[in-house]
């Protein structure tokens, strides 16, 4: 009998979300931060040193100059900046959507020089003449707020009030901040808006003390904010650009259009591929694919996070993987249906089977993405935040929300005898009496012996390796600025470009290269990379000049030696942390042997995509070293599923006695899981090559990047990790005789159900 109430529950939950997410989506994509990459705008990281001997760049210096840097840019009119310390003496600064990139630089990189002048221009004072930390915000007499300064000299400030008070009636003591030019009146100078101009209190009466107080129509908020930036102009700092990211408007604009055409056409193909192979359970996919984008964007939108260009990849990325656990579900399913139990009782067993390995592979993909935040910067970092929400949405949205929705209507009764809703032919279902296993059920590769094969897939994999081990070592890497410091300059014209237009437009700005690539759908963008780190001034002088000549902004980034440096040892310390904690975890979840296999393949994958770079000449940034982690955390997802079934046919076998006996759990495993092995990698590299084909320029070498290592990476985690378990298996009998087998707790009754 039919329970149309359950059918009914299921279209109004869907009526429910599906309508909250239409009234809804629209204010969440507009309430989201683009960052600079997508919107335009200018990123600098500073390094805050001090500006004379025996100064201390302490905590307190360094809050006092980040807020002195937000008063400036105050002034640029950013509705939204982000300034974070990083370090001990590091500032980073980003300005999204910032329209005048040349004057935020100016005003972002000129030293914080404190001066007190008379209106006459003339200097009275400077911040060497103020205690470190000198400025407080406080209340004067009538409550009102005011600024109370601690002078190193009462006698200094006694001579300078009498002075100014003697210049009556223009007794002003004119305070400047970034002040460097001599103006012939302050009072027409500050009719516009000037970062540079801070106060102007009237002296009245001569001070013979070390402290003063600036009163006016202060509210308590800018009595602060005037306060720390007196203490930051005292220090004062200096500020020296460590690296920088320039990225034109249009350049932002046409980044986002293609990576959201990008996505939209490899999650329409998921969503066509779901359908067409799992059937019905694939419609359930969809449904709960499309809430998990939804409900990505809003948790983002929560956390007031900033949307990159890697960090919709990552969303896109995010929908190949999430569908994995469906496969792995919805094949599970299938098995119990096909040794005869009801659909009902092969959903909740195929659903719990399926639990062990999508958990093991989510908290491996997690925790290569919080090595890849705790080490990224900047753009590397949305991409890992975003990744790790991916994670954490996709294991609720496709385990508990695909199970919510497709339970509605397996508990209606309408699948009871309707095998095929699942692509399940009658001819495959066994009786129930029979009392077949899944482990025992047929599968389209019986015909095939992985383990027997074992040596050619190790030779195969080693002249590979040790070809790309020759070549790397002959070409090495095409390094980045990134890793090897330098200016990297990228341009969007509107006619077609050359590699003689470009180097001609360099040579004009007096700058030479001999590595320029033309791409585009139209040649259009031409990238070059410099010699040497561009200052401020040549950075302004050749966005200026570009401009002009190709029609927009061009996209100007620099790095230091030292932080080319830092980012290489960065990159290999994340990799070396990730290894290790993908073993730990697989020993403790598996055992040793699986562990080092695992590990041993993971390895393969990063080599072959570094071997693959070097041959190609791919530029190596450090979006290569997202992809590479990404890679690891994915593959061993394959991995997870393939020893998941191997160490369920162990405990079937109880005991293994001879080599035989080790092969053929290896061998049964492999068949047993090819097909969704095959099946999650597709998925996730339909999204890829849309990204590839259809995406931005900007993340076309990561695109490449993780194709090569998701094909690796499929490759090695059948054929590679399998075998190398074998070998180390083989070894383990040889030494005991006899290897007991871990028990594994049964996750449904065994008991026949009709």
């Amino acid at each position: 009998m039919v329970k149309r109430s359950r059918i009914v529950a299921f279209f109004l939950v869907v009526l429910i979300i599906g309508s909250t997410m239409g009234a809804t989506t629209k204010n969440i994509v507009n309430n989201i931060k683009l960052g600079l990459d997508l919107q335009g705008g200018f990123e600098v990281l500073y390094e805050v040193k001090p500006a004379k001997k025996g100064q201390k760049i302490d905590k307190e210096a360094m809050i006092s100059t980040t807020e002195a840097l937000e008063k400036r840019v105050n002034v640029l009119g950013v509705s939204e900046p982000s300034i974070q310390i990083e370090g001990t003496n590091r500032i980073r600064v980003q300005l999204a959507g910032v329209t005048d990139q040349n004057e935020a630089r100016e005003i972002l990189s000129t030293q914080a020089n404190l001066t007190f002048r008379d209106a006459n221009d003339r200097l009275m004072m400077d911040g060497s003449d103020l205690k470190q930390g000198g400025a407080k915000q406080t209340f004067d007499e009538n409550g009102a707020p005011s600024v109370s300064l601690s002078l190193k000299s009462s006698e200094k400030f006694r001579k300078v009030s009498e002075e100014i008070m003697n210049m009556a009636p223009n007794n002003y003591l004119v305070i400047w901040l970034d002040f460097e030019e001599g103006k012939d009146s302050f009072k027409e100078e500050i009719t516009k808006p000037n970062p540079a101009f801070l106060s102007a209190p009237t002296v009245k009466q001569i001070f013979n003390q070390d402290s003063v107080s600036i009163v006016g129509s202060f509210t308590a908020t800018e009595a602060k904010s005037l306060s720390s930036l007196l203490n930051a102009g005292s220090l004062p700092v200096k500020l020296t650009e460590e690296s920088s990211t320039s990225v034109g408007a249009k350049f932002g604009e046409q980044a986002l259009h293609d990576t959201i055409f990008a996505g939209a056409i490899g999650v329409l193909i998921i969503f066509l591929f779901m359908i067409l192979y799992y059937r019905f359970p694939g419609f359930i996919a969809t449904v709960t694919l499309s809430i998990y984008i939804f409900l990505v964007l809003l948790i983002f939108d929560w956390m007031n996070g900033v949307l990159t260009l890697p960090g919709i990849a990552a969303i896109i990325l995010g929908v190949g993987m999430a569908v994995d656990a469906n496969i792995i579900t919805y094949e599970r399913i299938r098995e119990e249906i096909k040794v005869g139990r009801t659909i009902k009782t092969a959903f909740q067993a195929g659903s719990k089977n399926a639990f062990t390995s999508i958990l093991d592979a989510n908290l491996t993909t997690m925790l290569t993405a919080g090595v890849l935040f705790f080490y990224g910067t900047s753009s590397v970092k949305g991409f890992a935040t975003m990744l790790l929400v991916s994670i954490l949405v996709s294991f609720i949205t496709s385990v508990y929300g695909a199970r919510l929705l497709l339970g509605l209507w397996v508990n209606s009764g309408l699948f009871n005898k309707r095998p095929g809703w699942f692509k399940v032919k009658q001819s495959e279902i066994h009786d129930i009496k029979e009392n077949v296993d899944t482990l025992d059920l047929p599968t389209r590769f019986d015909r095939f012996d992985f383990v027997k094969a074992r040596n050619k897939f190790f030779v195969g994999s080693g002249v590979m390796l040790t070809i790309g081990l020759v070549l790397v070592i002959i070409f090495r890497l095409n390094l980045a600025i990134d890793f090897l410091s330098g200016t990297r300059v990228e341009v969007l014209s509107n006619t077609p470009l050359t590699t003689e237009t470009v180097k001609s437009a360099l040579e004009k700005q007096n700058l030479e290269t001999n590595d320029i690539v033309i791409s585009g759908d139209k040649q259009e963008i031409g990238a070059a990379r410099l010699v040497g780190v561009l200052d401020k001034d040549e950075v302004a002088k050749l966005k200026s000049d570009f401009k002009n000549e190709f029609g927009s902004e061009p996209n100007v980034s620099t790095v230091s030696p030292t932080i080319g440096k830092e980012l290489a040892k960065n990159a290999i310390i994340a990799l070396v942390i990730a290894s290790i904690g993908i073993v730990i975890y697989v020993s403790i979840r598996f055992e040793w042997a699986m562990a080092v296999a695992a590990i041993a393949s993971l390895l393969h994958d990063a080599f072959f995509m570094v071997a693959f770079f070097s041959i190609t000449r791919l530029e190596v940034d450090l979006t290569f070293i997202a992809a590479i982690l990404t890679i690891i955390g994915y593959s061993i997802n394959d991995t997870i599923v393939t020893f998941d079934r191997m160490r369920e046919n162990m405990h079937k076998k109880k005991r293994l006695k001879t080599f035989q006996d080790i092969a053929d759990v290896v061998n049964v495993s492999i068949r047993q899981t090819l097909t969704r092995s095959f099946n999650t990698v597709l998925t996730v590299v339909i999204t890829v090559v849309a990204l590839l084909i259809f995406g931005s320029e900007s993340i076309r070498n990561f695109s490449v990047a993780l194709l090569v290592g998701l094909l690796a990476g499929v490759y090695s985690s059948v054929f590679i990790a399998s075998s190398l378990w074998v070998v180390l298996k083989a070894k383990e009998l040889k030494k005991k005789g006899v290897i007991r087998t871990q028990k594994v707790k049964k996750k449904y009754s065994d008991q026949p159900q009709v």
